[in-house]
């Protein structure tokens, strides 16, 4: 049990890549925070867990919001005693489109989401590793940052900034013993998919996606929730400041 009697806050996790790492996770004993903006998405995760004898809270929340943000941190103390791992999950698509044809307002949701969640998070959350004298941060960024695609300007950006974060936030937490690490995964059949396909989901656009993943498929949670795992585990207790690649080759 890698993740025995580890409490884990993983935001956006009622369905894909959260979800994935939400299951797992609890697969390998840690005690579970599934947050996500979706009541009904968080609480079905959560009793998929504890049905299988794990333990899991749903926690309801805005991951744009400051007071909603401090009340998840509150939550998951309150209720396991504890907070060791932080996934910052949640994220926002951007429509495949012209950087152009962008709005203000869908561009501020990007970056609320996307950037200003990793900041609210870590001001309620850090404080209670530092307290405990250890954690680990885990922030899903994405290949967008590493190798963009057009026509996803935005989001492209939002998530190099994941990066530049994640490096930042790993130096300066280095000697309190807080790791943080990013996951750059690549495109996978979740809710975000058709978004970032242009808002069709085809054979043809799935295929053309597909040919740019050099294994030959589209990403899974489970890939993701492997990788996150090892990352969460003592097992890389000498990594921080990293981007892993979990994308089939498509960065190379």
């Amino acid at each position: 049990m890698r993740l025995e009697n580890k409490v884990a806050v993983i935001t956006g996790a009622g369905a894909g890549f959260g979800e994935g790492m939400a299951l797992r996770f609890a697969e390998e004993g840690a005690k579970i925070v599934v947050s996500d903006i979706n009541e009904e998405a968080a609480q079905k995760v959560a009793a998929a867990i504890n049905a299988k004898g794990g333990k899991a809270i749903a926690d309801i929340t805005d991951v744009t919001s400051a007071s909603q943000v401090n009340a998840m941190a509150e939550n998951a103390v309150s209720s396991f005693g504890s907070l060791d791992i932080l996934v910052n999950n949640a994220g926002m698509p951007q429509r495949n489109a012209p950087m152009l044809e962008t709005d203000e307002e869908t561009f501020q949701k990007i970056y609320d989401v996307n950037v200003k969640s990793i900041f609210l998070t870590s001001k309620a959350i850090v404080p209670i590793m530092l307290e405990q004298g250890s954690g680990n941060i885990i922030n899903i960024a994405s290949t967008a940052a590493l190798s963009p695609r057009p026509g996803l300007v935005w989001y492209n950006s939002s998530k190099g900034a994941v990066l530049t974060m994640t490096k930042s936030m790993a130096i300066e937490l280095a000697p309190q013993q807080v790791r943080v690490n990013a996951l750059c995964p690549v495109i996978a059949l979740t809710q975000m998919a058709i978004e970032f396909m242009g808002g069709e989901d085809t054979p043809e656009i799935r295929e053309k996606f597909q040919a740019s993943i050099p294994i030959g498929r589209m990403n899974t949670p489970l890939d993701l929730a492997n990788a996150a795992l090892w990352l969460a585990s003592d097992e890389a207790s000498f990594i921080t400041g990293v981007a892993l690649e979990v994308d089939g080759g498509r960065c190379i």
